[in-house]
C-alpha cells in the first residue's frame, strides 16, 4: 500500500507539472500568495483567449462596413443601368410615334422626351433612377468621408530624400488598429504579477494572443486570390499595403509579448528559478519565442519600401520561404496554448485554399487548353520612345484595366512581373490564331531587370523570334463599371495610358450598344513626345471614329520634344551579353516550343482525319500564323543640327490629290506636326492660354504643348458633371496628388446640389 500511495502521489505531481507546462498556469491553493489569488480573479488564465477574439471582432466590423459600401455601389449601379436599358428599349420600339419627339442626339437616337403632343398632357420625364437606387443621406455621408480621405498626405522632404505616406484611409485604419490593440493590452489589469513564479505576465499573454489572431488576416490580405477581394471588390494589390502594416503591427505586439519575460524576473532570481522548473527538456526557456521572433523581424525589415525597391528580386525569392519558417516556428512556440492553434490552423487553411484557387488563374494549368504545361506563344515588338509591346494570343478572359504576372523562361526563368493589359477582350477583336483566342497586349517601358532583358532579347534575336509566355492572372481592375457614370474623366501620364485604353474602348462599345449611362467622356493624356501616341494609334483612331458624336473629348499635352535615338536609348545597357545564360534560356524556350509544336502537329492530324490535302493546308495555315508577327519599330536617328531644315513661314499649298481613305486611316494624325521647334512650342503655349481656350469652341480632340493645369481643367469639367461622375487617374505622383485634391473639393457638390449623387475617384498604381 505505501508503494501504491507513493506512485499515486508521483502521478498526481506529474499531471500537475504537465498542466503547468501546457498552460503556464499556477494552481491556486490555500497557501497561495494573496497577490496571486487577487490577480487570478481579475484576469484568469483560461479566459485569456478573449483577447484574440477581440481582434477578430474588430476585423469583422471593418470588413462588414467595407462590404456594405461596396454592395451599395454595385446595387445602385445595376439599378441605374437597368433603368437606362429599359428606357432605351421603349424608345427603340416607338418607330412611328403619334406625337413629336425631341431628338437630343440624332446619331444615337437615345432620347425619349416627348413634347407638343397632339392630345393629352405632357408625359413625365424618363426615369433616370428610382428611390432605391440612390439614398441621399447615404450619398452625403459617403461624400463627407471622401472629402476627408481623398486628400493626399503631404510628402516629407528631408534634404534630398522624399518620404511619401499611405493614403489617409490606410493611415486611419492602421491608426485605429494600433490604438485598439494598445488599449486592449494595457488597459486591463494586472499588467504583471508580483513574481514571475506566479506565471507568465498577463500583458505578455494579451499581446501574444492578439498577435496570433492577426496571422490569418495578414496572410489573407497578401494572397493574390483571396476572399477579401471577392467580397469587397478591392484588388489584392491595394490590400497589400494593409498586409505590410499588419505585419509591422504584429511585430509591435510580439515585442510587447517578449519584453515582460525579461523585465519581470530582473529582480526576482528565486522566482525565475521556479518559473524555469516548469519548462523541462529545454536548453533555454525562451528559445521557441526567439525562434519565432527572428523570422518575423526579417520579414518586416526586408519589406521596408527602400529595401524592397533596392533588391526586389531577392525580396520576391525570400519572402514566402521566410513566411513558412515563421509559421512553423509559431506552431512550435504556441504549443496549443489556449486558442492559439485555432488561429494558426486557420492561417494554414487560408494559405492552402488561396493557392488552390490561384491554380485556376494560371494559363498553363488547364488541361483542356493548348497552353497546358507549355504556356502561350508570345511576340515582342519594339515601339517608339523606348517602349515594348508583348502580344500573347491566349484563351484567358480578362476585364478592362486588369493586369497579369508574366513569366518568359526563354528570357528569364525565375522572374515574374506584373503588367497592365492594354487590349480589350471582346468577340469583336478576335486573334489571328483563331476564334477562341484574343490578343493580350502588354505595353511597358524598360527600366532594369526583366524589362531590360526583354528589350535586349528583342534586339538580338529580331522580330520573328517567338517566346513561351506563362501568365498568372488576371487580377485587380476597377470594382466599379464606368458605364454606370454619367460623366467619365480619364487622366493619364506617360505609360499610364495602358491602364486607360482598354477602359476607354470598352466604354465606347457600351455607349454604342446602348448599355452605358455615360454621356460625356474626357481624356487627358500628358506625354513627353508625340511619337508616344504610336503605341495606341489604332485604338485612338477607333475611339475617334466610332464613339457617339460629341461624347468623347481628348486632350493631349506634349511636355517635351527631344527624341530618343536608337544608339543611346535612356537606361540602355551597352554591356556585353552573357552567352552562357542566353544559351540556357534558349534551350528552355526551345524545349517548350518543341512540346507545343508536337501538340499542334497532333491536333492538325486529328483535324484532318486522314485527309492528306486538308492536313497540308492546315499545316500551311499554321506556319503562316506563326510567322505573321508584329513588325518592329526602329526610330530613325536624329539629324545633326547643321543639317536640319530651318523653320519656314511661307504658305505652301499642296498640289497633290488627297490620299485615298485607306491611306488616311493608316496615316491618322492628331492635329499637330512632327517635333516642333522652340518657336513653334512658344507660339503653341500662348495660343492655348486658359483665357483663349475658354472662348474657343471645343472640337473634341486637340493637342497642346506644356503641362496640363489639372486644377483649372477640373473646374471646367465640374460644370458638366452629371448625377454620377467618375475620375480615373493613372500617372506619376504629382498628377495623382493634383487629381486627388480636386476630386476631394468636388465632394462639396454632392451635399450642396441635390442633383448630384457622387463624384468617385479611382487611382491606378503607376508602376504596374
Amino acid at each position: 500500500m505505501p508503494l501504491v500511495k507513493a506512485f499515486l502521489e508521483e502521478a498526481s505531481l506529474s499531471t500537475t507539472a504537465g498542466s503547468l507546462i501546457k498552460r503556464i498556469k499556477i494552481p491556486i491553493t490555500k497557501n497561495s500568495a494573496p497577490g496571486l489569488i487577487a490577480a487570478s480573479k481579475e484576469d484568469p488564465w483560461p479566459q485569456a483567449g478573449k483577447y484574440a477574439l477581440g481582434w477578430v471582432y474588430f476585423s469583422i466590423i471593418l470588413l462588414f462596413c467595407t462590404c456594405a459600401v461596396h454592395f451599395y455601389h454595385v446595387w445602385t449601379d445595376k439599378i441605374r443601368r437597368a433603368l437606362y436599358k429599359e428606357e432605351a428599349e421603349k424608345s427603340s420600339k416607338t418607330s412611328s410615334p403619334a406625337s413629336d419627339f425631341e431628338m437630343m442626339n440624332l446619331a444615337t437616337n437615345n432620347s425619349a422626351v416627348k413634347f407638343f403632343p397632339r392630345d393629352g398632357t405632357l408625359p413625365p420625364a424618363p426615369r433616370e433612377q428610382s428611390s432605391i437606387s440612390s439614398i441621399p443621406p447615404v450619398n452625403n455621408a459617403i461624400a463627407m468621408l471622401r472629402w476627408i480621405f481623398y486628400r493626399p498626405l503631404p510628402i516629407l522632404r528631408i534634404r534630398k530624400r522624399e518620404f511619401s505616406f499611405p493614403s489617409p484611409g490606410v493611415v486611419t485604419i492602421v491608426s485605429a488598429a494600433l490604438i485598439f490593440v494598445t488599449l486592449y493590452c494595457f488597459v486591463p489589469q494586472p499588467l504583471f504579477y508580483a513574481s514571475i513564479s506566479f506565471g507568465s505576465p498577463p500583458l505578455a499573454i494579451r499581446a501574444g494572443m492578439i498577435a496570433v489572431a492577426m496571422m490569418p488576416w495578414i496572410v489573407a490580405l497578401s494572397m493574390k486570390a483571396n476572399l477579401v477581394s471577392y467580397i469587397t471588390g478591392i484588388g489584392h494589390e491595394r490590400l497589400n499595403v494593409l498586409h505590410r502594416w499588419g505585419g509591422y503591427l504584429c511585430l509591435f505586439l510580439s515585442l510587447i509579448h517578449t519584453i515582460p519575460y525579461y523585465v519581470t524576473p530582473a529582480s526576482d532570481e528565486a522566482g525565475l528559478a521556479i518559473f524555469k522548473s516548469y519548462f523541462t527538456g529545454q536548453y533555454y526557456i525562451y528559445g521557441t519565442g526567439i525562434a519565432a521572433l527572428v523570422p518575423l523581424i526579417f520579414l518586416c525589415v526586408h519589406s521596408l519600401p527602400f529595401l524592397r525597391a533596392w533588391m526586389y528580386e531577392l525580396f520576391v525569392a525570400l519572402h514566402v520561404p521566410a513566411s513558412i519558417v515563421f509559421l512553423a516556428m509559431m506552431f512550435w512556440h504556441c504549443r496549443n496554448y489556449l486558442t492559439s492553434w485555432h488561429h494558426l490552423w486557420a492561417t494554414v487553411a487560408i494559405w492552402f485554399v488561396s493557392y488552390c484557387i490561384r491554380l485556376f488563374y494560371l494559363n498553363w494549368t488547364n488541361p483542356w487548353r493548348t497552353s497546358w504545361l507549355v504556356g502561350e506563344e508570345a511576340a515582342i515588338t519594339l515601339l517608339p520612345e523606348n517602349a515594348v509591346k508583348v502580344t500573347i494570343p491566349t484563351q484567358v478572359v480578362w476585364k478592362p484595366g486588369q493586369y497579369v504576372y508574366l513569366r518568359m523562361p526563354g528570357i528569364s526563368v525565375f522572374e515574374n512581373h506584373p503588367f497592365t493589359i492594354a487590349s480589350l477582350c471582346n468577340d469583336e477583336f478576335p486573334s489571328d490564331y483563331g476564334e477562341q483566342y484574343r490578343d493580350m497586349t502588354l505595353v511597358f517601358r524598360p527600366f532594369g531587370g526583366f524589362t531590360r532583358k526583354v528589350v535586349n532579347a528583342a534586339r538580338e534575336k529580331g522580330p520573328y523570334q517567338t517566346y513561351r509566355a506563362f501568365i498568372d492572372g488576371p487580377y485587380g481592375g476597377m470594382h466599379r463599371e464606368l458605364a454606370a457614370f454619367d460623366t467619365v474623366i480619364l487622366f493619364a501620364g506617360g505609360s499610364g495610358i495602358t491602364a486607360i485604353v482598354s477602359q476607354l474602348l470598352d466604354l465606347i462599345k457600351r455607349m454604342r450598344d446602348g448599355k452605358a449611362v455615360t454621356k460625356q467622356v474626357h481624356v487627358v493624356w500628358a506625354l513627353k513626345r508625340p511619337e508616344t501616341m504610336e503605341w495606341f494609334k489604332e485604338e485612338l483612331r477607333i475611339c475617334r471614329e466610332y464613339a457617339p458624336p460629341d461624347t468623347v473629348h481628348c486632350q493631349f499635352f506634349i511636355t517635351a520634344a527631344k527624341r530618343y535615338s536608337q544608339q543611346a536609348a535612356p537606361g540602355a545597357n551597352p554591356g556585353h551579353s552573357r552567352p552562357v545564360s542566353a544559351n540556357l534560356h534558349d534551350r528552355i524556350n526551345g524545349a517548350f516550343q518543341g512540346i507545343a509544336s508536337k501538340r499542334n502537329s497532333a491536333l492538325i492530324r486529328d483535324e484532318a482525319a486522314g485527309d492528306t490535302e486538308k492536313e497540308k493546308e492546315l499545316r500551311r495555315e499554321n506556319e503562316d500564323s506563326i510567322t505573321a508577327l508584329p513588325q518592329p519599330y526602329f526610330p530613325p536617328p536624329p539629324k545633326p543640327a547643321h543639317k536640319r531644315n530651318k523653320p519656314s513661314f511661307k504658305l505652301q499649298i499642296p498640289t497633290d490629290p488627297a490620299p485615298p481613305a485607306s491611306d488616311q486611316a493608316r496615316n491618322f494624325d492628331f492635329g499637330f506636326p512632327s517635333t516642333p521647334t522652340m518657336l513653334q512650342k512658344n507660339l503653341m503655349r500662348f495660343a492655348f492660354m486658359p483665357s483663349v481656350a475658354t472662348n474657343s469652341k471645343k472640337e473634341g480632340w486637340r493637342t497642346e504643348y506644356g503641362r496640363p493645369d489639372i486644377p483649372y481643367m477640373m473646374k471646367g469639367f465640374q460644370k458638366e458633371f452629371g448625377k454620377r461622375t467618375c475620375v480615373f487617374v493613372c500617372g506619376p505622383p504629382g498628377m495623382r496628388v493634383d487629381v486627388q485634391k480636386c476630386v476631394a473639393r468636388c465632394q462639396a457638390d454632392v451635399w450642396a446640389d441635390g442633383e448630384k449623387d457622387e463624384v468617385f475617384l479611382h487611382t491606378e498604381n503607376y508602376a504596374i
